[in-house]
């Protein structure tokens, strides 16, 4: 513990936060719980063990595990047609994308060419995504999709699951009967103890990111249509709006603790189940669990590995990992969040890993203060 309390604190002694907490769940307990600094940008309201804050594409892991639990419960697999289920998408050349396609984005599908579809009106962009033709074959490999990947996540979920939404079956199937502080669509008796997010620091990316700056410069970019495709909510300040902390977002609105959301991948590292309750079959967990693309992706502007709906570490020709986000085991999986929050569970270890803050830093995957509570967690394991 002494070694992940040093880490926790050194980021606050060099400057790099403002509010902070982490989780790790080993074996089926909660061994690290860390918190500190403020939740306000004047550094006046402490952050509590209760509080609660956004953390942008983390939300994709468990927006990714309701469409996987829908999909066991309804006897889908990874080969199943998107048309199967929603017949509209057959448009523009869709109709032999996969689901496994779509989890592991493969399907093209990172950007949209309707520029009336705004990311407030659910509506149109699920119009656009039916009308939208793929951006690149399925054999290119990984293209993140940011925005459009939770739209087309809770279409999914939607046709699975007799119309209900990702958001109210994420609370249904796992945070209710987990009792996981995290939320797609934060209730209004919530707001109070939730984090102002603030923007990053003026400066230059760290060297990793400087290829995705230079792409996200240019307007025609695959990294610029990605990221602001589709359109609307362009400051990070708009994140904090009470309207926007309730609207259902999978692909980046999540609401979370650092404990919920190392308790929920705590849950995956245990074979599925938690206390006796099973929440996922080893079909289910293989598919979080395996490499389904892998490649350069254009939109990040970095190799990328992607299971069903997770982030992988990429791996090298002799089997090795590229980068360690993930902590040493090939096998983890999890997801990163814009500005630096990460959740990830190693089944080799038994670990479930969150760490959530409010001060974005620059970048497409976390940096070195969440680097170095990964290797401080794995140096005392």
């Amino acid at each position: 513990m002494r070694a992940i309390e040093a880490a926790f604190q050194a980021n606050f002694d060099a400057g790099l936060e403002a509010g902070a907490s982490l989780s790790v769940f080993r074996d089926g307990r909660e061994h690290v719980a860390l918190h500190g600094g403020f939740r306000d940008s004047k550094r006046s309201v402490p952050w509590g063990d209760d509080t609660i804050v956004l953390i942008w594409s983390a939300t994709k892991g468990p927006a990714a595990a309701c469409v996987l639990h829908a999909m066991q419960e309804t006897g889908a697999s990874l080969d199943t047609r998107v048309v199967d289920l929603w017949p509209e998408f057959a448009k523009a050349g869709k109709d032999a994308l996969t689901l496994g396609h779509v989890l592991s984005h493969r399907a093209g599908l990172y950007g949209l060419e309707d520029g009336a579809a705004t990311i407030l009106d659910r509506d149109t962009v699920v119009r656009a995504i039916e009308k939208q033709a793929p951006l690149l074959p399925v054999e290119a490999g990984p293209a993140y999709g940011p925005r459009v990947f939770g739209f087309l996540l809770d279409e999914i979920v939607r046709r699975l699951a007799a119309g209900e939404s990702l958001a109210h079956y994420w609370r249904r199937v796992f945070a209710d009967p987990l009792e996981l502080d995290l939320w797609i669509g934060l209730p209004e008796s919530e707001h109070r103890r939730t984090a102002t997010i603030l923007a990053p620091k003026a400066g230059k990316p760290a060297p990793a990111d400087e290829a995705f700056a230079k792409a996200y410069a240019n307007p025609a970019s695959a990294a610029r249509r990605a990221f602001t495709s589709p359109a609307g909510l362009g400051a990070v300040s708009a994140m904090n709006a009470p309207h926007i902390r309730s609207a259902e977002f999978p692909s980046m609105g999540g609401i979370a603790s650092a404990s919920a959301l190392a308790k929920f991948y705590a849950m995956l590292a245990h074979g599925g189940t938690w206390n006796g309750a099973v929440f996922f079959k080893k079909e289910a967990l293989d598919w979080m669990g395996t490499r389904l693309s892998a490649g350069f992706d254009p939109v990040l502007q970095k190799p990328m590995s992607f299971s069903a709906g997770f982030m992988m570490d990429p791996l090298d020709g002799d089997a090795r990992k590229v980068r360690s986000l993930l902590g040493p085991s090939p096998a983890a999986f999890g997801h990163a969040g814009a500005g630096g929050s990460l959740g990830f569970a190693d089944p080799d270890q038994g670990i479930g890993f969150g760490y959530v803050m409010n001060q974005m830093e620059i970048g497409t995957l976390p940096h070195g203060r969440c680097l170095s509570l990964v290797r401080a967690v794995y140096d005392e394991a």
